[in-house]
């Protein structure tokens, strides 16, 4: 006897809620991106994620991707936040959702659950993604309902806020259709406002060359000039835009799943400890954490930046011993750091 559609649904919700996902929405495999990913990559705005344009084609569409799948179940895993980060210039500000397990891991875990008990119940053809592979998450979110994307451009949850992780299985059943989310940002412009290098050259568009997120974590030579003091003392990603949302206040912390709890040691880290870092102390410390991929040149240079914003004359000696440093991008950082804190030091 053929499977109930919509009681197939509701267990797949089920199963997707006690796997851990707060978020679960569903919509056809003949979605397409690729106008609106055209014109963000003729404006340049993806930097030099090259990545991005390379496989535009299957990234534009699921089935662009995999001709053969007929829906996608698009999945959300909470990472709310329980308190805002530290105000201290002398520590580190990183993005709330590096602080705790790599997402990449836990996500991929629970998608692959799900998939099984989908193919045991059903027999049908999957394959799950996590941010590795050319497929559009946030579009494909928004299409199934589990929320919209904002003006910052990232998925806004009406439960959640901006804080989800999101996944996605495409197969080849043909599921009962979600409809799309209504865009609710309306006049509101909090996040385009709260960006401190002006990264959003329209609503609903970032230029991520300008983006404290892509140059602390993609980007990987000197960081330019403009805005390094505008980085503050972010070193790995930047919340301001999604922290800004008005609808993090339905957010709440007892959602996010355990495994992002925040680590003591990466919530808010003296810069003093990130720069004295060697290679094999920064894979220790950052091990099971998305960080790890950037490496110690990326991390150090990003928080010899922060130093030098810090106003703390005291870290003058610590960065005076990276001018020496064998990596010429932590040297540069160093250098700038160690003039911006010794220019502060003169004119007081």
């Amino acid at each position: 006897m053929a499977p109930n559609k919509p009681s197939l649904e509701t267990e797949l919700r089920a199963e997707a809620f006690r796997l851990g996902f707060v978020s679960v929405g569903i919509t056809g495999a003949a979605q397409d991106q690729a106008l609106a990913l055209n014109d963000w990559l003729t404006a340049g705005h993806h930097g030099a994620m090259d990545w991005m344009e390379g496989r535009k084609e299957q990234r534009a569409s699921p089935n662009g991707l995999w001709p053969e799948a007929k829906s996608v179940i698009a999945l959300g895993m909470s990472y709310a936040p329980a308190a805002p980060h530290v105000d201290d210039p002398t520590r580190a500000i990183i993005s709330h959702y590096a602080q705790g397990a790599d997402y990449h891991d836990v996500v991929k875990k629970a998608l692959k659950a799900l998939a099984r008990w989908l193919v045991d119940r059903t027999g049908c053809e999957l394959k799950v993604f996590v941010d590795t592979a050319p497929v559009m998450e946030k579009p494909l979110a928004a299409a199934a309902g589990i929320g919209w994307q904002g003006k910052h451009s990232n998925l806004v949850s009406r439960e959640h806020g901006s804080w989800l992780f999101l996944g996605a299985i495409m197969t080849t059943l043909e599921l009962e259709e979600d409809a799309p989310h209504v865009d609710r940002c309306g006049s509101c412009t909090a996040c385009q406002t709260a960006c401190p290098t002006d990264a959003f050259p329209k609503p609903y568009v970032v230029d991520a060359r300008r983006c404290i997120s892509y140059l602390t974590i993609e980007h990987k030579g000197p960081i330019p000039e403009e805005f390094r003091r505008a980085m503050g003392n972010r070193i790995y990603g930047c919340d301001d835009c999604l922290a800004a949302c008005p609808w993090n206040r339905f957010a709440k912390a007892a959602h996010a799943h355990k495994a992002f709890a925040p680590r003591a040691e990466l919530t808010a880290p003296a810069l003093a400890d990130i720069l004295a870092l060697d290679d094999a102390a920064f894979r220790q410390v950052f091990s099971g954490s998305p960080i790890k991929r950037i490496g110690r040149v990326r991390m150090v240079r990003n928080a010899a930046i922060a130093a030098g914003n810090s106003g703390d004359r005291g870290l003058v000696p610590v960065l005076q011993g990276l001018l020496d440093d064998p990596s010429e991008v932590v040297r540069d950082a160093a250098e700038w750091g160690v003039g911006e804190l010794t220019t502060i030091h003169h004119s007081n």
